[in-house]
């Protein structure tokens, strides 16, 4: 049987939808004001609507995430930029999780919602699984002995949107010194890799 397209009015309301959740986390400081009512009025469509297209809040959270981070995992997949196969893993790595640190930065509300939403199962969620995937393969491929599942984890954990804000807000660290920061933890983290 062939697979059905979804109508013209369907995708249109969904692109609305997503415009108007990406307006909404942009604004709002506080995730908890983004609610399934507020996106509905923002996009001009019945709250029905944001349930059939995204069945709940956290799937329509985790679908304005995939359309933000598109542009990202689309150079990542091409192997553009710094993020290239011909680039050394000892390079990739620092370059993707700053690339990560700094989407989070630009994305503080919805992040915090979105891991928030998943706290029970962060560590299960698709979109930590896609990144400790790829760390993972670069750690990989570095010599030394330490277990590259968990320095992957590790290594995420210095990027997780409740530690990026409490840093960026009750710490008053510029994003520069976020990256800074970041930069050095990860040497150190690869360092200890093949001093072992």
């Amino acid at each position: 049987m062939p697979e059905r397209k979804p109508r013209k009015d369907a995708v249109n309301n969904r692109k609305l939808v997503l415009a108007a959740a990406d307006a909404l986390f942009a604004r709002r400081a506080r995730p908890q004001e983004v609610t399934m009512d507020s996106i509905a009025a923002e996009a001009g469509v019945g709250k029905g609507t944001l349930f059939r297209a995204f069945g709940d809040r956290t799937g329509l959270l985790r679908a304005v995430y995939q359309a933000r981070l598109e542009p990202i995992m689309l150079c990542v997949a091409s192997g553009s930029g710094p993020w290239g196969p011909e680039v050394p893993a000892r390079e990739r790595i620092p370059a993707l999780l700053d690339a990560l640190l700094c989407f989070k930065l630009d994305n503080r509300s919805l992040m915090l919602a979105l891991e928030e939403a998943d706290s029970a199962s962060l560590y299960l969620s698709a979109q930590y699984g896609q990144w400790h995937d790829l760390l993972r393969g670069l750690l990989a491929q570095l010599p030394g002995t330490i277990d590259s599942a968990f320095t992957a984890h590790a290594l995420l954990a210095a990027v997780r949107a409740d530690l990026v804000e409490h840093l960026a807000s009750e710490e008053d660290f510029s994003r520069e010194d976020l990256r800074e920061q970041l930069a050095v933890f990860i040497r150190t983290v690869l360092s200890a890799r093949t001093a072992v």
